[in-house]
């Protein structure tokens, strides 16, 4: 079964994370997309492991479910050539900042002169109508504007990056959601249109749905910062051969949990025997977990916690994860042959639509490795897509 975006072409300019895991989304829904990359490449190309040139692993897992067309947009012919694209593409989406965008004479108001209807998504650092506009962004730059370096020195005193892509790739879901909201616009009134989403907005809302805390009202209440997520305290509890997150916040969990660590006695000691009252002695029961989880394995705690109903999970290095069995049973590693760059291991989609599914349907392209067929489909013929590749307009593998 085809998936929701069956029958809808993506013209994907984007680069690096935040822009190639949007599209990806929308082709794991079944989109055509049609990845526009420079001459020398989407940078990704260059980072992780690789069997052979350009096909690392971060590019592996942003870029599946694409053709890959290599166009130089600083020639005339390469900027005919995406025209070409643009008239029959349904979205466009990039990454670049307005400034470089608008010299290559693909900003919006020109792109929906050759498409009227088209959803055009902007991903950039920041909104255009603020002080920031314009300013180079990446991941860090980010974490460290929105606050999520400092949440993540709560615990030593020393701000940190998130040990992962993580502005990078939450922009991309609101980027993901917001074109589909856009062609809903589309489906329903005919009406293309320009969507921004900027990544500093995006990262200081989702870092502030807890954390806005007392500043949610005027004036304020309290401080900012979740009590119970900004502090120094909250980490997993060492056991006696590793770590493991338990969460018994209710009444119903704590019990259980005492239950299961042999101190029923404490159950009506009244500085626990509620959660408002357990939060007020959460240093005091945080000592208590410590002395309790260390006396056991990981796997002691974690078989009997979870038979209670308690919630935990074992915290699990990144090769426990890669051999999960939960993750196998579902489906969730997917591996498949390559062309050229034999068996690989890719995440499947991690949604579930019954009537509509996702789904893996291409592998990550070689560079350039669509280019004629791509061309020939917006109306090249084989003497003009012959010139693009002699000039160097266009590049084929």
């Amino acid at each position: 079964m085809p998936g929701p975006f069956d029958g809808l072409r993506v013209i994907d300019l984007t680069t690096v994370v935040v822009g190639p895991y949007t599209s990806q989304f929308l082709g794991d829904l079944g989109a055509d997309v049609i990845k526009v990359e420079a001459p020398e490449g989407d940078l990704s190309r260059l980072v992780g492991p690789h069997r052979n040139p350009g096909m690392t692993s971060q590019w592996m897992h942003v870029n599946r479910n694409k053709r890959s067309v290599v166009l130089d947009l600083k020639t005339e012919g390469g900027r005919q050539a995406m025209e070409g694209l643009i008239g029959t593409a349904d979205v466009f989406v990039h990454n670049m900042r307005p400034e470089p965008l608008a010299r290559l004479g693909l900003d919006y108001p020109r792109v929906a002169e050759v498409r009227p209807d088209i959803v055009f998504c902007n991903i950039w650092g920041f909104g255009r109508s603020g002080p920031y506009a314009g300013q180079a962004a990446f991941d860090d730059v980010i974490q460290a504007g929105a606050g999520l370096a400092a949440l993540e020195g709560f615990a030593t005193g020393q701000a940190k990056y998130v040990p992962m892509l993580i502005a990078d790739k939450t922009t991309a879901l609101f980027a993901a959601l917001a074109v589909s909201g856009a062609l809903y616009h589309r489906l329903a009134t005919g009406e293309g249109q320009e969507v921004e989403v900027p990544m500093f907005e995006s990262m200081a809302g989702f870092a502030m749905v807890e954390h806005l805390w007392g500043e949610s009202f005027v004036p304020a209440l309290d401080r900012v910062g979740s009590e119970r997520h900004a502090t120094p305290k909250r980490w997993p509890i060492a056991t006696k051969d590793g770590f493991i997150c338990v969460l018994a916040t209710s009444d119903k969990h704590w019990r259980a949990m005492l239950e299961v660590a042999g101190r029923p006695e404490l159950m009506d000691d009244p500085r626990y025997a509620t959660r408002p009252a357990r939060f007020r002695h959460r240093d005091e029961i945080n000592a208590e977990l410590e002395s309790w989880m260390a006396e056991k394995t990981t796997e002691e705690w974690a078989g009997p916690l979870s038979e209670a109903g308690v919630p935990c999970m074992p915290v699990q290095s990144l090769e426990q994860v890669v051999a999960d069995p939960h993750l196998a049973e579902v489906g969730f590693w997917h591996e498949i042959d390559h062309p050229s760059e034999g068996r690989l291991r890719l995440m499947a989609p991690p949604l579930t639509l019954n009537r509509s599914p996702t789904s893996i349907r291409r592998p990550p392209p070689r560079q350039g490795e669509h280019t004629r067929e791509i061309l020939s489909e917006a109306g090249f013929d084989e003497a003009r897509i012959e010139d693009l590749l002699a000039s160097g307009a266009a590049i084929a593998e």
